[in-house]
């Protein structure tokens, strides 16, 4: 692999001169920079960008922490938010936390010790806060502190559109099937909103939760056999995730259950695997792309030192396919 006292040697020059050249400081001749460029084109020479960020005490990195880089909303993130800090002439460094504290918080230190810009959040631990304290923190459907922006959908209003779509159909025992209880998140308000409507149209609401192993794992088939088990009368689910929603397809589909005529189910994210089953499922679309963006473009606005709101909430939409 190439140096840059290679291409010193090659071009005829001092490394000191390349240095000046790839990090653009002092004049330097348009012939020399011409030479210094093609030498390093010949030679395959790839500059330390890292290095030369630290040099100068900043970068042009943003970190992103995921909680499983497999799991389909946190890969589309993780796309999109590569695809807006790229517009901005940004890298981006991804670390997955798979929902351990300990971890998220070295890699917190980490990107930290690295002079990454900013770092945009899809994890939950409070106990980062502290580490974050006056540097560059976007979260994405997390909120870990009133001073640490958040950007959301509007969660409340989803569960509220699935709800009345599962109750509009004809459903008079549905069920939702929501996270973690243990773990406090903005998608809480979907469980709250399916158990608002229920009660305000007199159904009994009925809410599961899952655990940190299924969602780990995302694997929720043993816990909708079960439920189904408990409660025959079920009529609809509304799944807070396409994922969960998937599952909840092929325990139907096993257990001979028609969709929809017995069953109706309806999801929450509209991340591609929701247009890919059969049939295709009912959703409630979150704006991913659009979280991302503003997630980047205020990460940006916040390292150049500006104000920014701390909660920005985007609008959600009724995907109606053929399982509702």
């Amino acid at each position: 692999m190439a140096t840059i006292k290679d291409v010193a040697e090659k071009a005829g020059i001092t490394v000191t001169t390349v240095s000046r050249v790839l990090n653009n400081r002092g004049y330097i001749s348009a012939k020399t920079r011409e030479k210094v460029y093609r030498v390093m084109q010949e030679l395959d020479y790839q500059p330390n960008e890292i290095a030369r960020a630290l040099a100068h005490k900043q970068t042009k990195f943003i970190g992103a922490i995921v909680p499983a880089i497999m799991h389909p909303f946190f890969s589309a993130c993780l796309n999109y938010i590569e695809k807006y800090a790229s517009l901005y002439g940004f890298k981006l460094l991804v670390c997955n936390s798979e929902r351990n504290s300990e971890k998220e918080i070295d890699y917190i230190e980490m990107l930290k010790s690295n002079k990454v810009s900013g770092i945009i959040l899809c994890t939950r631990s409070g106990n980062a806060v502290k580490r974050l304290e006056k540097f560059p923190v976007i979260t994405i459907e997390r909120s870990i502190s009133d001073t640490i922006p958040a950007v959301m959908c509007d969660n409340y209003h989803g569960g509220q559109a699935a709800t009345e779509l599962l109750i509009a159909k004809g459903c008079k025992n549905p069920v939702i099937i929501s996270g973690n209880p243990r773990v406090q998140l903005p998608a809480d308000d979907r469980a709250r909103a399916f158990h608002d409507v229920c009660c305000d149209k007199g159904i009994t609401p009925k809410i599961f939760t899952t655990n940190e192993h299924q969602f780990n794992k995302r694997d929720y088939r043993a816990e909708i056999t079960k439920i189904f088990d408990e409660n025959p009368s079920i009529d609809g689910v509304f799944a807070s995730s396409d994922v969960i929603a998937a599952q909840v397809l092929q325990v139907c589909n096993k257990r001979m259950i028609r969709v929809p005529e017995q069953m109706k189910i309806i999801g929450f994210d509209d991340v591609e695997i929701a247009s890919l089953t059969t049939p295709p499922l009912s959703t409630i679309h979150q704006p991913i792309e659009d979280m991302c963006k503003y997630a980047v473009e205020m990460i940006i606005r916040r390292i150049k030192g500006e104000t920014i709101p701390i909660k920005t909430v985007l609008p959600i939409s009724l995907i109606e396919r053929e399982t509702t």
